[in-house]
């Protein structure tokens, strides 16, 4: 077997776990991991020679304001009344190739002249951050279990930036190539290339964003998407001595970061919240080695067997939620709570594959061969650039000065709360707070660490993976405070007297 089994390791364990408990669409995503991870390499990248392709040819020949207009969404079907604008539409990243990306963006729902810009990618690799960022997280709205109507997410974070969603690369979502041998070729490097296209054409069609304050935020695979497109903006800012994109800052949710420190975290966790036995996890400590230049041993895939089976009945992104078992549209929407449904990947599936969803939305232009899809088992099969870690990316950013926020929901096992914190503390960064618990609403929101060069961490308490989703009050504090540059809230506590 191939080396290294990467935090997506740990990934593919509890995906692979998950692969009983699953089903749909779902199903297929898992599958798809599994076998990027058995083929595929992490490698090591030596960026002091890395030069991110500037799409100079591209930008300014296919965008433009008139086009901003033609994007307007005036009305998705089945929704309620809003007091925002909201666009969507294609934007060609290589026009020789005839590549180009999908978009949503919602306006900020109010001073969306001086709020900044945020875009939201969602990881996998090769997941839509349109049907979970937008759809199912921080987007304005979530859908109904009917499939066809939605209801306003009051926590949509909208309320603090003008955000953006894309789904990339190429195959993902409603995003396309028409160059073939665009489908043969995945990675890091290329993706976060098409990405710094999209974005500084973007800006064309909505010149008015060209100067606001940009923000990068993301969750799970996404701890590679945003630093390597951080990194290319940095990179072409330094190098033409002009600022093309006015980088503030980046956030990751529960993120892949260090290969490692990743996969020991994650079989740590499990054996800490009584989700695998002690004996699993001795094994686990004895046979597998995740260090960079180690293979997989038959002991250690025996042991990662036994986890699995061990795990099989949960679901791993959220270990004390339930699991969808009734994956059924109904005829009228059930009644709404803010806890995560878990059949939602069905109702959102359902909606954004509807003829009269994708015209509103101005998507699939094309007439794609294949449904929308929450994320492309093609993209993930065939994903081949990997780093083993993104932490040198995290140091170059506090060395130039920008805000690193990294979250982790605490009862997610995908990639869990242990993980980021040995990730980050092979990092040997100094403390600059101590560990305390943050606030929200007079209650324990999460814990949090901030460090010396502008990085702090923070746990959101009672959230799976996709925090926005399980805890969206504590996730809008959270980016709040991120875009406003302010500590997370703290009550200190009383004084204590001694007799």
């Amino acid at each position: 077997m191939a080396k290294n089994c990467l935090l997506v390791t740990a990934l593919l364990l509890f995906l692979s776990l998950y692969l009983s408990l699953v089903h749909g669409h779902r199903k297929n995503q898992i599958e798809a991991l599994k076998k990027l991870l058995r083929n595929s390499k992490s490698s090591h990248i030596d960026r002091t020679n890395f030069k991110p392709y500037l799409y100079i040819k591209d930008v300014k020949s296919i965008s433009s304001v008139d086009e901003k207009q033609k994007d307007v969404i005036e009305y998705l079907p089945g929704q309620p009344p809003v007091e925002f604008v909201q666009y969507g539409g294609y934007v060609t990243v290589d026009q020789s190739a005839g590549r180009a990306f999908y978009y949503y963006f919602v306006e900020a729902e109010k001073d969306k002249e001086s709020l900044p810009l945020l875009l939201w990618l969602n990881g996998g690799p090769g997941c839509s951050s349109l049907g979970y960022g937008a759809m199912q997280e921080v987007g304005p709205f979530r859908v109904y279990s009917d499939g066809k109507t939605l209801y306003k997410n009051v926590f949509a974070w909208n309320h603090a930036a003008n955000v953006l969603f894309l789904e990339s690369p190429a195959g993902v979502g409603f995003s396309y190539s028409n160059t073939s041998s665009d489908h043969l070729k995945y990675g890091d490097k290329s993706t976060a290339k098409d990405n710094y296209a999209f974005l500084l054409n973007w800006l064309e069609r909505f010149p008015e964003y060209k100067n606001r304050d940009f923000y990068i935020s993301g969750e799970s695979y996404a701890g590679h998407y945003v630093p390597e497109l951080a990194h290319t903006i940095l990179y072409h800012n330094k190098n033409t001595n002009n600022t093309h994109i006015n980088l503030k800052g980046i956030i990751i949710g529960n993120a892949v970061l260090n290969e490692e420190t990743d996969s020991k975290g994650a079989y740590d966790y499990l054996e800490s919240h009584a989700l695998i036995s002690d004996k699993t996890l001795t094994q686990v400590h004895k046979y597998c080695d995740f260090s960079p230049t180690a293979t997989l041993s038959p002991d250690c895939d025996t042991a990662m067997g036994v986890c699995n089976d061990e795990l099989s009945d949960i679901d791993p992104y959220n270990i004390y939620a339930p699991v969808c078992t009734d994956d059924r549209l109904t005829a009228r929407p059930k009644k709404i709570s803010y806890e995560i449904d878990p059949c939602n990947d069905d109702y959102t599936y359902a909606y954004l594959n509807r003829p009269e969803v994708q015209e509103a939305l101005h998507a699939n232009v094309t007439k794609l061969g294949y449904d929308w899809e929450p994320c492309s088992g093609t993209v993930q099969n065939l994903w081949s650039d990997r780093p083993f870690t993104v932490i040198d990316l995290l140091e170059e950013f506090m060395a130039n000065s920008l805000r690193v926020w990294i979250y982790s929901g605490d009862v997610d096992s995908v990639v869990p709360v242990t993980s980021t914190k040995y990730s980050l503390n092979a990092m040997n960064l100094q403390v600059k707070t101590f560990w305390r618990p943050w606030l929200v609403h007079q209650q324990v929101g999460g814990y949090t660490e901030v460090y010396q060069g502008n990085l702090t961490f923070a746990t959101v308490r009672g959230a799976g993976h996709e925090v926005p989703s399980y805890q969206p009050r504590r996730a809008l504090a959270l980016i709040s405070h991120f875009l406003n540059g302010t500590p997370l809230p703290y009550k200190p506590p009383p004084e204590q007297t001694y007799h």
